[in-house]
């Protein structure tokens, strides 16, 4: 007795057409979707290590200045603090943005599609 799933793609085979189709579809929007999660994580971690380093370069200069010039004699010496700290705050931030987790691994949801259909089959291939 042949096997219903091949009796079935012998007799219409545009529905395995359909069914391939459908899985490129499916792996086009994940690789998509992945792609686009590791540009942002990327662009998110050159970000940080950006501002990090503009905010020592500010702290570097606030130094050089408090060193020079007495904190007495300086109009607002609370911006040798508030400067460096923007960046380094937003370069911390950005940082612990890039490494969070994903809601989702890469390719989850092609995973959980090819267990569906697995399940399908064996059940198919019980039946028969």
């Amino acid at each position: 007795m042949i096997h219903p799933l091949l009796h079935l793609v012998a007799t219409k085979p545009h529905l395995l057409s359909d069914h391939v189709h459908a899985y490129s579809e499916l792996i086009s929007a994940e690789v998509g979707k992945t792609t686009k999660r590791w540009v942002s994580t990327a662009v998110l971690y050159g970000a940080a290590a950006f501002l990090l380093l503009l905010g020592l370069i500010f702290s570097g200069i606030a130094l050089m200045l408090l060193a020079i010039v007495p904190p007495d004699d300086m109009y607002a010496p609370w911006l040798l603090i508030a400067v460096p700290l923007v960046p380094l705050a937003a370069g911390v931030f950005c940082f612990f943005k890039a490494k969070a987790d994903p809601k989702e691994t890469a390719f989850q949801t092609i995973k959980e599609q090819l267990k569906t259909d697995a399940a399908m089959l064996r059940e198919v291939g019980a039946a028969a």
